[in-house]
Formats: structure tokens, C-alpha cells, sequence
């Protein structure tokens, strides 16, 4: 596989620059996802908030039911959304980390054949 060590030398900084790469793609990956999740709970917090306001001023059953149901639907469809964001999210930070390792990965292939 390797001729001298030339080539291993070469190959060993191929895998270092991947793996630098890979660990970079990671650190950002994780970083848009925890920033994601913390403007999500400030959301969430503040229209939780919202709603507790608007309930304890209904002033009839009827209201306080059409209130509540407004909220819960409202909520679910930003769960759902939310949810489909982070899982884009995740789909991207794992493609990203894996690209270098792929590139490392074909080149390891093409020379062994």
C-alpha cells in the first residue's frame, strides 16, 4: 500500500486534514442546532406566556375553551415544524461531517485497487 514513507506521510496528513474537517463540520453542526433549540424555548416561553395572559382574561367558559383550543393548535403546528427544522438540521450536520471521511475513503479505495 505504501511504497515508502513518503507516502505514508502523505496519507497521514490526508487523514488529519479529515479528521480536522470532519470535527469542524461537527463544532458547526451542533452550534446552529443548540442555537435553534434556545431560540425555540425563548419562543415557546414567551407564547406560553401569551397564552396564560389571554386565558385569565376570558371571561366566559366558552372563551377560555376557544382560547385554549387556539393555543393547542397553534402549538402543535409549531412543534411539527419545529421538529422538521431540527431534523434538517441533523440530516445536514451529518452530511457535512461526513464528507471529508468520504473523500478519504474513496482515495483509499482508488489506490488499493
Amino acid at each position: 500500500m505504501f511504497k515508502n514513507m513518503e507516502d505514508l506521510q502523505k496519507y497521514s496528513k490526508g487523514q488529519m486534514e479529515s479528521a480536522t474537517a470532519a470535527a469542524s463540520a461537527v463544532t458547526k453542526g451542533v452550534q446552529q442546532i443548540a442555537t435553534e433549540a434556545s431560540d425555540f424555548s425563548k419562543k415557546s416561553l414567551e407564547t406560553s406566556s401569551a397564552f396564560v395572559e389571554k386565558l385569565l382574561g376570558a371571561k366566559s367558559l366558552d372563551s377560555a375553551v376557544q382560547i385554549q383550543t387556539e393555543y393547542a393548535k397553534s402549538s402543535y403546528e409549531t412543534l411539527v415544524a419545529q421538529a422538521t427544522k431540527m431534523g434538517e438540521l441533523y440530516t445536514s450536520l451529518a452530511k457535512e461531517a461526513f464528507k471529508p471521511v468520504e473523500a478519504v475513503v474513496a482515495k483509499a479505495q482508488a489506490s488499493a485497487k
